[in-house]
């Protein structure tokens, strides 16, 4: 239906009001603040710029475009608001008024993401402009220009350098940025886990896959190499912190390369290559000795390869494949219940491939299964206990407790069969489900694992009787894997927690220059606007879902099984996690933004 530009007109200045009023209640300003007719004006003449600008682009009034920005936005609203609409409100006591609030606000926020997504569309979706931008073509130029005469030849040879070896200078470039932090934090990062890992490298501990047992293993291999050349036990556990180091480098020019080989432009790939070598939690976490470093290479390797396959199917494409997708299944925990509910829409989706691919999916399930039961349990592995996999139903539990619900006198006695009541409430954290877990632990758990059935019923009771408080407990476990705002320091982690076993921090470089310099680099994200967004796991996790509503905007719904891995991997965090913000969880995801972005651009055509 066509609208004259009057009615036009109202109906940008009435998204401009309820824009500002969302803006006003998220920014905590009060309604007179200046800064409320600053929102308004912006928003006025952004909607207007929106307007003019998709108006002559038949692909943005398409259906697809107008419902994937209308979905984003409804659930970007609703789960911002989970968090944060309680501060909107908190003054009010009229329920009518609170209503009006909310309803407000929450319509402003819809409409102002609703057209920011159109508006993103309108370039993401521009395959003449991406081409002309981001794709080698007749007027792609050098990196960059010289003034200096003197300087020419030497950026002239570097630039062709990069050109003709990007992926082994995007590699060299990442470890000689990462270098200062390795002898900084010389022979590694190890916290507690690390530490747990390394008693058990030693044989002072029995194998334990709650940190997984391939990838302490992985460490063995490299503390074994070590010792081969020294007899400290400082220098042979830095042998596998640089190993990591150089399989970090390693995922980052590989997407390098793969993104080559679909033309994309050396200054893209060199800014990508600023990204891993220059954002300084990468450095950090490539010396730190967690379990998720890894395995975040390996989802970005394994996911590249997926967009290799696109193209053709070479002998190295399939070992590295294979590689990478046992890493993914035994580097962590959910690694391999992602993979398994990824694996039938992979069986589908290459059933044209299915007898060069088939096989390397098979190798990976059953190389893993195989390892995961029979071989752990005949080396008398210890598994992680059954209450590790409940943190989100044992503090959705708890909160119904906490907040003194009715609870009937058998479901009560059932509780109390496992955990003493008695300290609940001061053991309770809502974003953090250890306490509780440490509860059943010191309890009876064996009577929860012999009778699953009746706490299965009892946990669906529970939320049929009082859903607010499982939402909001839900919410408060993993928001920060969502919320856009939920920031907090990351990789502040420094050298090696006390240990008796010969392995402290030994740093091969000091001083306060160099102290300031990784405190001041860490601090930034912090402080410092646009690049701060890097540092936030609910931005992060936008941005993939924007990406993956490319695929449907841009009609290339094939592209869906390349995010499909970390998708798979993000639900299962969301369905576990006993911590609400913990970055690297989902590292994995950070690691692979790059990944995300451009393979949203990319034009892909099967072979």
């Amino acid at each position: 239906m066509k609208v004259s530009r009057n009615v036009r007109l109202l109906i940008h200045i009435l998204e401009s009001f309820l824009t500002t009023w969302a803006l006003m209640k998220a920014a905590r300003l009060e309604p007179g603040n200046i800064l409320t007719g600053v929102f308004f004006l912006l928003s006025f003449f952004l909607y207007r710029r929106i307007h003019h600008r998709i108006k002559d682009m038949p692909f943005m009034r398409s259906l697809p475009a107008a419902r994937n920005a209308l979905i984003l936005s409804l659930m970007f609203s609703l789960m911002y608001m989970l968090v944060d609409g309680h501060h909107y409100i908190e003054q009010l006591t009229s329920r009518l008024y609170q209503g009006i609030i909310l309803l407000s606000v929450f319509t402003g926020f819809t409409i102002l993401f609703y057209e920011l997504l159109l508006f993103l569309y309108s370039y993401s979706c521009n395959r003449e402009m991406l081409h002309y931008y981001l794709f080698e073509n007749d007027h792609t130029g050098r990196l960059f220009s010289c003034r200096f005469p003197r300087l020419t030849r030497t950026v002239n040879f570097l630039q062709e350098l990069y050109r003709r070896k990007t992926g082994l200078c995007s590699f060299f470039l990442c470890l000689l940025c990462w270098l200062p932090y390795f002898l900084y934090q010389y022979p590694g990062i190890m916290t507690p886990d690390s530490i747990n890992q390394y008693e058990q490298i030693l044989g002072l501990v029995p194998y334990s896959n709650h940190h997984p047992l391939a990838h302490t293993l992985t460490i063995k291999f490299f503390y074994r190499i070590g010792l081969l050349f020294t007899n400290n036990k400082v220098i042979a556990i830095s042998f596998y912190t640089f190993a990591q180091m150089c399989f970090l480098a390693f995922a980052a020019a590989y997407l390098i390369r793969t993104l080559k080989q679909f033309r994309v432009r050396s200054l893209i790939l060199f800014l990508i290559t600023l990204f891993y070598a220059l954002v300084p939690y990468h450095a950090v976490f490539s010396v730190t000795i967690w379990k998720d470093i890894p395995f975040a290479g390996a989802v970005l390797i394994f996911s590249c390869c997926l967009l290799r396959i696109s193209r053709q199917i070479t002998i190295r494409e399939l070992v590295t494949f294979t590689l990478s997708g046992l890493m993914l299944c035994l580097f962590r925990s959910n690694g391999w219940y992602g993979f398994l509910f990824a694996l039938p829409f992979l069986l589908i989706y290459y059933r044209k491939k299915a007898l060069k691919l088939y096989p390397c999916l098979a190798v990976i399930v059953l190389t893993s299964a195989v390892i995961k039961y029979p071989v752990m349990n005949a080396a008398h592995v210890i598994q992680p206990d059954f209450i590790e996999s409940c943190s989100i139903p044992v503090q959705q539990i708890a909160a119904v407790i906490c907040n003194d619900r009715e609870i009937a006198p058998e479901e009560l006695d059932l509780i109390e069969h496992v955990v003493d009541l008695t300290y609940i409430k001061e053991l309770y954290n809502p974003t953090y489900a250890d306490n509780i877990k440490e509860l059943v632990r010191a309890g009876d758990q064996s009577y929860l694992t012999s009778h699953k059935s009746e706490f299965l019923n009892l946990y669906l009771r529970l939320f049929a009787a009082y859903p607010g408080d499982y939402i909001q407990a839900y919410v408060n476990q993993t928001y920060g894997y969502w919320y856009p705002d939920s920031f907090y320091l990351v990789a502040e982690a420094e050298g090696v927690s006390a240990t008796q076993f010969g392995v402290s921090h030994t740093p091969l470089i000091g001083g306060p220059f160099v102290v300031k310099g990784k405190e001041i680099a860490i601090k930034m994200g912090s402080m410092v606007p646009i690049y701060s967004l890097l540092w936030s796991m609910g931005v992060i996790f936008w941005a993939m879902l924007f990406s993956i509503s490319n695929a449907f905007v841009r009609k290339e719904k094939a592209k869906l099984v390349y995010y499909l891995p970390s998708f798979a991997l993000y639900l299962t965090v969301m369905i576990a996690t006993p911590v609400a913000t913990e970055f690297r969880y989902v590292y994995f995801m950070v690691f692979s933004l790059p990944f995300y972005l451009m393979t949203a651009v990319l034009e892909i055509s099967e072979h």
